[in-house]
């Protein structure tokens, strides 16, 4: 019996064919990019204060209605209250002068009851000035964010079910459609209620497209051309996106202009109903043989080869239909001892390395006096970070390789409490090495999920590891109101999460250079507890995210 890759070989893995879809499905993940952290910049909190309506107070007055309050050892003025206003207007009227007459802390104070005046050095305006998400209405902030990140996990966990219903491409162009409709029409919201029940639509679309587009291509794509797709050329077109995001802030820098210039690149993937093809594993196992063959004639044509009269034999189908049958439900990852080991610990990683990528890149603001110059930082970053992992893939122990990297990640983590405050370089040189392991290692999890499981389960436990990650998403923005209390509180709970999820890594299987289990049988029969060191042998394992949502 002949699989499906042996079936399309004629086809050869890098022709045009294979070129097409490789790069158009990149560019198809670049609004994800941007998608994923404009929020970076929509609940950015400016600097603010109390607004004081023009009113009769002298110079001295005006300049001192506003209490300073000492935050983190530094004087700063009050975001939320003022000095009671009519007590000083009486006050400069009768031409007493604060602090030489009057002792201003013996001043009542009030809340901002006339609203707030916000600095626009940096923004014309975000959400969180045009609603006033500040004060006691500021948990709104980190709250839309969630809410985002709900819909993200509400979407990951459906669209792997729609996809296998209706198709990779259907499910693919319209998740891109949420996003772009969905992000123009939060253009004209009128509340933050709007504003948030929008943002959690479009969240819906956000990470499915990414789903859509690397299922579809680990689908099409066969060999070392899948694994590099799979693990990098996805992976980068996401961090492209990402890149371009501070470029569209800085030039827009109101948050209207800013959705608007975000949703309108979605009309340019149109076209690319007509270039990128269906899955033809998925059309086999719907038993739409003649499509299935359809596309691959037409990419035989692309690449300038012969196909074959019968592409497809009947026994192909059938293998596909039976191993479609063969899927367990979710109880089976607990059931016996073992599996249930390597779920709780892969569930306990991924939500830590989720949570710590999504908590450092959404503190960019924090890090550097200019917000673009951070963000740009931050994303950039990334690039290097899939590099990174793309070669560990390749070459080396998957289990040394998460340890390594989440340990890169936490302890520049603790080191940045150490840094004096006018090193504030190395602080960020230090947050953005942290970034850089934290990054490495999702990518990693996405791969060595994939490898853990057997092919009955693959798809399944693929499907509980992207809802369990975005558990860690959603708590990521609450995560860093915890400076409140103490600035450094949320760099050690990240840095303290990394290291016990490297410790819990230590008892996963090493899968390099060992084929795919098949049965639950030969996952229970790999070695857990075994020196992680480096295989002399370099026999890469195929990234198989061929029955998986991921």
């Amino acid at each position: 019996m002949r699989g499906f890759v042996d079936s399309i070989a004629f086809l050869g893995q890098w022709g045009r064919f294979q070129q097409v879809v490789f790069f158009l499905l990149c560019a198809s993940i670049v609004p994800n990019g941007f998608g994923a952290f404009t929020l970076v910049f929509l609940t950015d909190i400016p600097s603010h204060h109390c607004l004081v309506p023009e009113s009769n107070l002298t110079e001295d007055w005006r300049n001192n209605v506003i209490p300073v309050k000492v935050v983190n050892g530094k004087q700063e003025l009050s975001s939320c209250s003022r000095y009671r206003l009519d007590v000083v207007r009486n006050l400069s009227a009768q031409g007493f002068i604060p602090g030489r007459d009057v002792n201003l802390t013996d001043l009542e104070q009030e809340g901002c009851v006339d609203g707030w005046s916000y600095n626009k050095d940096i923004y014309k305006s975000t959400i969180v000035t045009e609603f006033d998400l500040v004060c006691s209405e500021q948990w709104k902030q980190p709250f839309t964010s969630t809410v985002f990140f709900i819909g993200v996990l509400l979407g990951s966990f459906f669209s792997g079910q729609l996809s296998d219903k209706f198709g990779r491409k259907p499910v693919l162009f319209a998740t891109m459609a949420v996003q772009t409709v969905f992000t123009f029409i939060q253009v004209f919201s009128t509340s933050w209620i709007m504003f948030t029940v929008l943002l959690f639509i479009n969240g819906l679309g956000q990470i499915s497209n990414f789903v859509a587009a690397l299922v579809l291509g680990a689908e099409i794509l066969t060999g070392h051309v899948r694994v590099l797709y799979s693990s990098m050329g996805s992976s980068l077109g996401f961090a492209i996106g990402y890149i371009l995001l501070p470029l569209f802030a800085y030039f827009l820098r109101d948050w209207r202009s800013l959705l608007l210039g975000l949703s309108l690149p979605g009309l340019v993937y149109i076209p690319l109903w007509w270039l990128i093809p269906e899955s033809p594993r998925w059309l086999l196992s719907q038993g739409k043989v003649e499509e299935a063959e359809a596309i691959m004639r037409k990419a035989a044509k692309w690449n300038k080869v012969q196909a074959p009269r019968v592409i497809f034999q009947d026994n192909d189908v059938d293998k596909t239909e039976i191993h479609s049958k063969q899927r367990l439900s979710a109880i089976d990852l607990y059931r016996t001892s073992s599996i249930r080991t390597t779920t709780l610990i892969l569930g306990f990683v991924s939500f830590t390395v989720t949570a710590g990528y999504y908590a450092l890149s959404f503190n960019t603001p924090q890090l550097h006096a200019d917000p673009y110059i951070s963000c740009f930082i931050s994303a950039a970053v990334e690039v290097p970070a899939y590099i990174s992992s793309w070669l560990a893939l390749r070459y080396l122990p998957r289990r040394l390789s998460v340890i390594i990297t989440l340990l890169l990640g936490a302890v520049p983590l603790y080191l940045i409490q150490l840094v004096p405050e006018s090193l504030s370089n190395l602080s960020l040189a230090l947050e953005m090495l942290g970034k850089y392991g934290i990054t490495t290692g999702t990518a990693l999890m996405f791969a060595y999920t994939a490898e853990l499981y057997p092919t009955v389960l693959r798809n399944t436990a693929t499907g509980i590891y992207t809802t369990v990650s975005r558990l860690g998403s959603c708590v990521a923005p609450f995560l860093l109101e915890l400076r409140v209390y103490l600035l450094y509180l949320p760099y050690i709970i990240l840095g303290t999460l990394a290291i016990m999820s490297a410790v819990a890594a230590l008892f996963l299987p090493e899968t390099l250079g060992r084929p795919l289990p098949e049965t639950i049988q030969e996952m229970q029969k790999r070695e857990r507890i075994k020196c992680p060191c480096i295989s002399g042998k370099e026999t890469p394992v195929p990234l198989s995210l061929l029955d998986s949502p991921l």
